[in-house]
C-alpha cells in the first residue's frame, strides 16, 4: 500500500519522541510504540483533511499491515519453537556432566563458558538457559564467583546474538531495516554493518581477556580473589531444573542442522546454484533471508523430532507443545517489532520525519561526523532505561537510515552499527533487562551485585565505542582508523582501571575484606 507523505516541519518529530519519551518514563515500550503510531496518524490525517477520529485509526492499522513482513514474523515463531523443544530433550544436562570431567581449572571453565555461550546464539534467552545450565556446576566446582558467571553468561549474549547471521536476533534487526537503495537485501546491510559493530567486538575481546587470572576489575577482582581463597562464590543457590536424558547431540545436532541448513538455503535463494556465475558473497549478500531461516528452522525441527520422539525422550504430545510453547514465548517480541515497524512507517512513509531531521542537520552546520558517536549515546541510553534493545533499534532505525541517506551517505554503516551497539550496550548493562535479570538468575548471582560489578566492564566498551564512532565520522567511516583508535582507548581504559582495581584490593586486605 502506498501513502502519500506530506511536509509537516516540526510535528515529524512528535510520535517518536512521544515513543521515545514514554518509553523512558513508563519503562514499557509497547504502549509507548502505540501511542507513537497514534499521534503520527492523527497528524497525518489532519494534513490530509480527512476525518480526524476515523482517520487516526485507519491509518494506524493501514501502516502496519502495509509495514508488517510475514516472512520474518514465521520465523522468529519457529526459531522461538526450536528452542523450547531443544530445551525439553535436556541436551544442555549432558553437555553439562560432559564438562565437569573436561575443565579443572578456573581459566579453563572460564574460557569454556565463553565458548559454550558463544555457541549457543539462537536467542539471548536460551543463551543465557542452555549455557547457566551447561557450565554452573563446573564454574562453581573452580571457585569462579558467581558474579563473574553472570558477567560470562551476560557477555556472550546480546553482543553474540547482534554479530551472528544467524538466530532470532537477526531476523528482528534486517526486520527494522526500510528498503534503500544503496543495498540489495537486509542481510547485505547486516553483513556490512558487522565491522563498525565497535560495542559488540570488544566486549567479546574483553570478556576473553578477563578469563585470566588477576585481570578483573573494580569489586569482580575483590569477588574472584575471595571466591579462589575462601570457596565463597556470592549469590543465591538456585534449583536445576533438568528435562529428559538428552545426549550433547540432542542440543548440539539441531543447532548444527539449523546453521548449515540456513546457510544452504541461503545460498540457494541468492542464486548460486542457478549457474550464473553467482560468487558465494553474492549469494548471501542477495539472499532472502526470511525464506532461508524458515526451511532452515523446518529441517531443524524434523531432524529434532526424528532424534527425540522415536528414542522418547520426549513425548510426540510434549514435542508438538514444545512447538506451541517456544512460538507463544516469541510473542512479546513479535508485539514490539510489529509496532516498530508501524511507528517506522508513520516517520519514514507518512511525515518524512527523517527527511526533516536531515534537512535540519545540514543547515544546522553540526559536524556530520559526530552523528555516529551521538547515536550510539541515544540508543545506548533508551536502552539502559527500558531495558529493551529490539524496540530500541525499531524505533531509531528507519529515522537513522533517512538521516544519512540525505545528510551523510557515507557514514550509513557506522550509524546502523551504532543503534545496534548502543541497543546492545543498553540491554548488557541495564537493570530492568531481561537478559541481565536472567544472567543472574541462571548464574545464581544477587542481581544487584551482577550490575554492579559488570557496569566498569559496560562502561569501558562503551567509551571505547563512542571514541571509535567519532573517528569513523571524521574519517569517513574508515575501519582501519577506527579500530585502532579504539583499540588504543580499550589498552589505555583497561590500564588505568587496572591501577585503581590494584588500590581498591589492597585496601580490602590491609581491612581483612579478603
Amino acid at each position: 500500500m502506498e501513502f502519500d507523505p506530506v511536509s509537516v516541519g516540526w510535528l515529524s518529530i512528535i510520535p517518536p519522541i512521544i515513543a521515545i519519551g514514554l518509553a523512558l518514563i513508563t519503562k514499557e515500550v509497547i504502549s509507548s510504540l502505540i501511542l507513537g503510531i497514534i499521534s503520527g496518524t492523527f497528524i497525518y490525517s489532519i494534513a490530509l483533511g480527512e476525518n480526524v477520529i476515523l482517520g487516526t485509526i485507519t491509518y494506524a492499522f493501514k501502516i502496519i499491515e502495509a509495514r508488517v513482513d510475514i516472512g520474518l514474523i514465521v520465523v522468529m515463531a519457529m526459531l522461538g519453537a526450536i528452542v523450547e523443544v531443544i530445551s525439553r530433550s535436556g541436551g544442555q544436562y549432558a553437555m553439562a556432566n560432559w564438562t565437569k570431567s573436561h575443565f579443572k581449572s578456573r581459566t579453563t571453565s572460564e574460557l569454556a563458558t565463553v565458548i559454550v555461550g558463544s555457541c549457543l546464539f539462537l536467542s539471548d534467552v536460551f543463551h543465557n538457559l542452555s549455557a547457566g545450565a551447561v557450565m554452573k556446576t563446573i564454574n562453581d566446582s573452580n571457585r569462579v564467583s558467581r558474579a563473574k558467571f553472570a558477567y560470562l553468561l551476560d557477555a556472550t549474549a546480546a553482543p553474540v546474538c547482534c554479530l551472528v547471521p544467524m538466530g532470532i536476533w537477526v531476523a528482528g534487526i534486517c526486520s527494522c531495516f526500510p528498503e534503500t537503495n544503496a543495498f540489495g537485501s537486509p542481510m547485505e546491510i547486516f553483513f556490512a554493518n558487522i565491522p563498525y559493530n565497535i560495542y559488540c567486538i570488544i566486549s567479546i575481546i574483553m570478556v576473553i581477556y578477563f578469563c585470566f587470572p588477576n585481570r578483573d576489575l573494580g569489586k569482580m577482582r575483590i569477588y574472584e580473589m575471595r571466591a579462589e581463597k575462601t570457596g565463597e562464590l556470592g549469590g543465591i543457590e538456585t534449583e536445576t531444573k533438568e528435562a529428559g536424558n538428552g545426549k550433547i547431540s540432542d542440543m548440539a545436532v539441531p543447532i548444527l542442522v539449523l546453521v548449515l541448513a540456513s546457510m544452504l538455503f541461503m545460498l540457494y535463494t541468492g542464486g548460486l546454484f542457478s549457474g550464473e556465475g553467482v560468487t558465494i558473497t553474492d549469494a548471501f549478500a542477495n539472499c532472502s533471508t526470511s525464506t532461508s531461516l524458515q526451511s532452515g528452522a523446518f529441517v531443524a525441527l524434523l531432524v529434532a523430532f526424528c532424534m527425540y520422539v522415536p528414542r522418547k525422550i520426549v513425548s510426540f504430545k510434549d514435542f508438538i507443545s514444545g512447538i506451541y510453547e517456544g512460538i507463544k514465548s516469541m510473542v512479546p517480541g513479535i508485539t514490539i517489532i510489529v509496532l516498530a515497524w508501524g511507528i517506522g512507517g508513520v516517520c519514514r512513509k507518512m511525515l518524512m520525519t527523517g527527511d526533516f531531521v536531515a534537512n535540519v542537520v545540514i543547515k544546522s552546520n553540526m559536524p556530520v561526523g559526530v552523528l555516529p558517536a551521538i547515536i550510539f549515546i541515544i540508543a545506548a541510553a533508551l536502552s539502559f532505561a527500558t531495558g529493551t534493545s529490539w524496540g530500541t533499534f525499531g524505533i531509531l532505525m528507519p529515522i537513522v537510515f533517512n538521516i544519512c541517506e540525505i545528510a551523510a551517505p557515507e557514514l550509513l554503516l557506522p550509524a546502523i552499527a551504532a543503534v545496534l551497539g548502543g541497543s546492545c550496550w543498553g540491554d548488557h548493562c541495564s537493570p530492568i533487562s531481561d537478559t541481565t535479570v536472567l544472567a543472574s538468575m541462571c548464574s545464581g548471582s544477587d542481581h544487584i551485585e551482577h550490575v554492579s560489578t559488570q557496569l566498569p566492564y559496560g562502561i569501558t566498551g562503551g567509551v571505547c565505542a563512542v571514541i571509535g564512532y567519532l573517528v569513523a565520522g571524521f574519517t569517513g567511516g574508515s575501519v582501519v582508523a577506527t579500530w585502532i583508535t579504539a583499540l588504543i582507548v580499550l589498552v589505555v581504559m583497561i590500564f588505568l582501571l587496572t591501577k585503581h582495581t590494584n588500590k581498591m584490593v589492597q585496601t580490602a586486605i590491609d581491612s581483612g575484606e579478603i
